[in-house]
């Protein structure tokens, strides 16, 4: 929960925040990032979940004028990942449990990067995609309530219409194409496609083996969706997204692969060799892994972001 909507939460809300240029919105992210603080420290669980309640609240409202200025379909699918991570909120402060709240949780950031992808698929396919998307956004939304109100049948809808969602995105995005370009296109690609194919995963352990609340399948779907596509989304829109919320620049370099390979590398041998075969060493070898990709990927920003700096001074 704190990851996810309070790091990745934290995340969106500021990127929206940006997009609205409006300094009211940055309330959104200011919420989601106290109620991480809170929840980790001595006071009581219950202000901190409130305040992930009131975070999750305002993001949904910053949807609100973001959606009456472009009257997009986009932004109605990023809105609806929104009110799944309130509804997660409210749940979880009302008692509701972890395990039973994953749906809410994958569907708030599969909608919120699927509604983002959108925007780009529409400028080579027209409007025609982002209404079958948000058609699918409906169904993936109502196959989340169906799986906490029934959860054997309902993880079988919702697994369907995961599934559906991902295959007609990736079918349908930019990276088929940009794949085979050089440079940050390529980088980018690389990462959305590997993502896509995560989320697959993902859809067919809850098809194949239904609702999971703990043991190897649930291990497997947390983490092939939130660090196998996710992570990998932040990873590729990375030197595009950061610069413009922190005001720097992020140049793309090739080391930027290094931690995206390692990346995935490791969460093949998590879910394959420790959650699929059993073997202890590597469950725990490939989630060491997993910490240190992200390390990496975090120093290489550094690295880059500080070099380009320091070659503007020199210059």
């Amino acid at each position: 929960m704190l990851m996810v909507l309070g790091f990745v939460g934290t995340l969106i809300a500021l990127e929206r925040a940006v997009a609205y240029r409006q300094p009211v919105a940055l309330v959104a992210p200011a919420l989601l990032g106290l109620s991480v603080m809170l929840l980790l420290s001595p006071v009581p669980v219950v202000v901190g979940k409130g305040l992930l309640v009131a975070g999750a609240a305002a993001l949904v409202v910053l949807y609100v004028p973001l959606w009456r200025r472009q009257r997009d379909t986009a932004v109605l699918v990023q809105a609806l990942g929104a009110v799944l991570a309130l509804g997660a909120a409210g749940l979880w402060l009302g008692g509701v449990t972890i395990p039973m709240l994953l749906p809410w949780l994958v569907g708030f950031v599969v909608l919120t990067i699927c509604g983002e992808r959108v925007e780009l698929a529409r400028l080579s396919l027209g409007s025609r995609v982002g209404g079958t998307t948000l058609l699918l956004a409906c169904a993936l939304l109502g196959g989340v309530v169906a799986a906490l109100l029934w959860p054997t049948s309902g993880t079988a809808l919702l697994s369907l219409a995961l599934l559906t969602l991902t295959w007609w995105l990736a079918g349908h995005d930019v990276a088929r194409h940009t794949i085979r370009s050089s440079g940050l296109p390529r980088y980018t690609a690389i990462c959305m496609l590997a993502a896509y194919g995560w989320l697959g995963v993902a859809s067919a352990i809850w098809l194949v083996g239904g609702p999971a609340g703990d043991g190897a399948r649930y291990d497997a779907v947390v983490h092939a969706v939130f660090l196998g596509f996710t992570l990998s989304m932040i990873m590729a829109h990375a030197p595009v997204i950061l610069p413009a919320v922190l005001r720097r620049p992020l140049p793309y370099r090739p080391v930027l692969l290094g931690p995206v390979a390692l990346l995935h590398a490791s969460i093949a041998v998590r879910l394959w060799l420790g959650d699929g075969l059993g073997s202890h060493i590597a469950w725990v070898t490939g989630g060491v892994l997993n910490v240190a990709a992200v390390v990496l990927f975090v120093a290489v920003a550094i690295w880059s972001t500080t070099r380009r700096a320091k070659v503007g001074v020199a210059q």
